[in-house]
């Protein structure tokens, strides 16, 4: 899956593939039932939490950071579903992407990041969502389907 975002080329990965070298960043679909929660980032407006990984974390740590500071929320069932290689002229990053369950919301904690929180449907996203495109959706669509998959087999268990 391929897609444009600004002047950046975007292809997903799809799991178990993992990026050749450390991601730059972490990204992650927080799921409370069938929505997902998504914050109103300035400069940008309405998308999942998601940031750099810092040096002394590694990307599972970061979205779990991110989704605190940016939602106020709380992660529970998180599962790598795959990463995006990012391109830009001669550029290539990897950003690691995660789905979970919100287990609990609490206050956003940098109110300079984010200046509110909200969950919608998959059918709300293309109207709100920060330069919705069909990878977008895909991307949307695949952490929604890893996450019930998971369900399905605890439920099962």
């Amino acid at each position: 899956m391929s897609g444009k975002y600004g002047r950046q080329t975007l292809r997903f990965y799809p799991a178990p593939f993992r990026a050749p070298l450390r991601a730059f960043a972490g990204l992650v679909f927080p799921w409370q039932g069938e929505e997902v929660l998504v914050c109103e980032i300035v400069g940008r407006g309405w998308c999942i939490p998601s940031g750099r990984v810092e040096a002394t974390e590694d990307s599972f740590v970061a979205v779990q950071r991110e989704a605190l500071e940016e939602a106020g929320a709380v992660l529970d069932e998180i599962q790598y579903i795959g990463c995006y290689q990012i391109t830009e002229r001669n550029e290539v990053r990897w950003a690691d992407c995660y789905t979970a369950r919100v287990a609990d919301l609490v206050e956003i904690q940098i109110a300079e990041e984010s200046t509110g929180r909200r969950f919608m449907t998959l059918d709300e996203l293309p109207e709100h969502y920060h330069l919705w495109n069909d990878l977008t959706d895909q991307v949307f669509r695949h952490a929604y389907e890893v996450l019930m998959r998971a369900q399905k087999l605890r439920d099962a268990s």
